[in-house]
């Protein structure tokens, strides 16, 4: 067993504080990373403040890790040491049911195991990447391209899957008209990646004031969602929304927007219980759909994917001792568009 330092908080209201954790020795198809970069996500700091229910404190959240592989077990084959890789939202499933059969693990019928906050095949709490090493199976590791760097792929392991999924299982391809609600950390790498695949992109945020930036990521168009008339000017114009937003929003003004089959997608994930009228789904034959991030072959897929097509986050680079402050900055909306932690700072 080592010791890694790491950064924790011991209740809902805590700020963090320093601390050392302790990684299990390596079993036989087990890798020892050394974490370089974590990104911060949104359901880090749910999570961090028990709002998705209880949490077994202390807690070191973090599950964008990007970083490189120092140690291997014995019968490890798909990595090798000093290899460029990275831990997204889940450290093992079931690997046995019908979802992990078919690569959809993020969907394991007992449920996998979370990156923290969950429990280990050895009874332990896992904990998370804001921290300096972390012993993973090999099956949950990803391979980052050499094109993209380690502080940029981080975000990739949860926004980038997390939008890319759905955006791929719902086929936004050529010839669909695409929106997507919010334009911050998870709604930045959607308009890429939709874009990428060749949809027509439009952004819906509250304000316009991230709209050129929108537009530069890929984005044709870019609306204001406090201006009425945003709703009567977009009726019925897209088959597929994406609402990357944590905010319970009127989802009714939004399923008006969709042409007949379309569909919304929530990839964000309010806190409270949202409403819709089902006649605003009948109507026009729409759907209200959720999605969770990719199992392991997606989420390889995806990092392909943005290596192909030159996709990176937009990223503010923080130490370990920002963490609180960036948290707070995230709750505001005031980050462009992921902060990632250099946990060199640990």
């Amino acid at each position: 067993m080592m010791n890694a330092k790491a950064r924790a908080v011991n209740s809902p209201d805590s700020n963090f504080y320093a601390t050392e954790i302790t990684r299990r020795d390596l079993d036989k198809h087990d890798i020892l990373i050394e974490i370089k970069y974590a990104g911060i996500c949104h359901s880090d700091i749910h999570t961090a403040h028990g709002e998705w229910g209880p949490v077994n404190y202390p807690l070191v959240p973090g599950h964008e890790i990007a970083g490189i592989v120092k140690e291997i077990g014995s019968d490890v084959s798909k990595y090798q040491i000093d290899d460029r890789v990275g831990v997204g939202c889940m450290v093992d499933s079931c690997g046995e049911c019908e979802h992990c059969q078919n690569g959809e693990e993020q969907y394991c019928l007992k449920g996998n195991v979370g990156t923290y906050a969950g429990t280990d095949r050895y009874g332990e709490p896992t904990q998370g990447g804001y921290s300096t090493h972390i012993v993973v199976h090999e099956d949950f590791v990803l391979r980052i391209p050499d094109n993209i760097g380690l502080d940029a792929a981080a975000p990739l392991l949860c926004a980038g899957i997390t939008t890319y999924s759905p955006l791929n299982h719902w086929k936004a391809y050529e010839g669909k008209n695409v929106a997507v609600i919010g334009m911050g950390g998870l709604g930045h790498m959607a308009v890429q990646i939709a874009h990428a695949m060749g949809a027509e992109v439009t952004v819906l945020s509250r304000t316009l004031n991230k709209k050129e930036d929108g537009l530069k990521l890929g984005a044709s168009h870019y609306y204001a969602t406090s201006d009425e008339a945003t709703f009567e000017q977009l009726t019925s114009s897209f088959d597929l929304i994406i609402n990357t937003v944590s905010a319970n929003l009127k989802i009714d003004d939004y399923l008006k927007l969709l042409a007949l089959d379309g569909t919304i997608v929530n990839v964000g994930a309010p806190a409270e219980p949202i409403s819709l009228r089902v006649a605003n789904l009948i109507g026009h034959r729409r759907s209200f759909a959720g999605s969770a991030i990719g199992g392991i072959r997606e989420t390889q897929e995806m990092l392909d994917f943005c290596s192909k097509h030159n996709i990176e986050p937009q990223i503010e680079l923080i130490s370990a001792d920002q963490i609180d402050e960036a948290y707070d900055r995230v709750l505001s909306s005031d980050v462009k568009y992921r902060f990632v932690i250099d946990t060199s700072t640990m």
